[in-house]
């Protein structure tokens, strides 16, 4: 089992405080939503949703030249930095194969929702091509809104509807098509209730009341499903048995490290021939993804020759 140790990526463009002038200047809304903290520093303020959607927005423009971003109210409105990090170490895990970081990846983005942000990073920062999968109809118009308002990117993304929602892979990978990898970030909630209760520990270190909207949002196939997380990935991990020689590595974001081990045997069981997890941290926040793959070395390196 490989490990890395935690901390922002290196090639994450995140590493330093936010300039939040030069911020405004690209994003003038954000302006509203800036205040002092008790040090007398400008920072934005996090309890807030337009806040933190306007800030995205800022982001994604300084450094990513994404010029039009929105999503609908109460989508999930995700932060930039930690997804730009999946990006990253997933293409330190492709270029293990590689031999360099490649730059005409076909990565599929499972559930890739309203706000389409790892497309929209890993195209811009690697040239990568993306297919998207979302089951839900409002937040596939909202990420296909973002592609055909940017020029571009439709040549570097392309989305399809899940029409079965108890599927994850299966009709959405097509017969002959490849990929060199997938990535995910599954709902982690098993229950509404559960999702409220994460909801009002949000709201409580925020130092929010019980009126305060929850500033990242999220629908409910953004946030639980029957099973929470260890379900979603266990079926992704079932499904993947099927697509295993047009898949180089399958991941997938995996929240709790105590779910690991259920989710570890659920590989065995499918015959993975290697495993690999990836720690990653933004400050206090701790995450990891887990990659999987039926391919032995040989065969990864004839994968890549072929995805050439």
């Amino acid at each position: 089992m490989k490990t890395q140790k935690p901390g922002l990526h290196p090639r994450n463009r995140h590493h330093q405080r936010y300039d939040l002038p030069a911020l405004c200047q690209i994003c003038p809304e954000l302006s509203a939503f800036i205040l002092l903290n008790p040090a007398g520093e400008q920072t934005v303020d996090f309890s807030r949703p337009e806040a933190v959607k306007a800030l995205n927005k800022a982001l994604l423009t300084f450094f990513y030249d994404v010029k039009q971003w929105d999503i609908p109210d109460g989508f999930l409105c995700p932060p930039v930095p930690g997804r730009a990090d999946y990006i990253h170490h997933l293409a330190d895990l492709l270029a293990e194969t590689y031999g360099e970081i490649p730059r005409q990846a076909n990565i599929l983005d499972i559930g890739t929702g309203a706000n389409c942000i790892y497309p929209l990073i890993g195209s811009h920062e690697y040239g990568w091509r993306f297919t998207g999968s979302e089951v839900h109809s409002q937040a596939l118009g909202s990420a296909q809104a973002i592609v055909n308002a940017n020029p571009g990117l439709s040549r570097q993304i392309r989305l399809r509807r899940q029409k079965d929602p108890k599927a994850i892979l299966c009709g959405i990978v097509h017969k002959n098509e490849v990929y060199d990898a997938t990535l995910c970030n599954p709902p982690f909630h098993d229950s509404a209730a559960s999702a409220q209760q994460g909801s009002e520990r949000k709201r409580r270190n925020l130092g929010l009341g019980e009126r305060d909207a929850l500033n990242f949002g999220g629908q409910q196939q953004e946030l639980w499903c029957e099973g929470g997380e260890v379900a979603f990935i266990s079926q992704m991990i079932a499904e993947s048995a099927q697509f295993a020689q047009q898949v180089m590595w399958f991941t997938s974001l995996v929240s709790r490290g105590d779910n690991l081990p259920e989710l570890y045997r659920a590989l065995t069981r499918v015959g993975a021939v290697k495993v690999v997890k990836k720690e990653m941290a933004q400050g206090q926040k701790q995450s990891r993804f887990i990659a999987w793959t039926f391919l032995d070395d040989d065969k990864r390196r004839r994968f890549a020759a072929r995805a050439r």
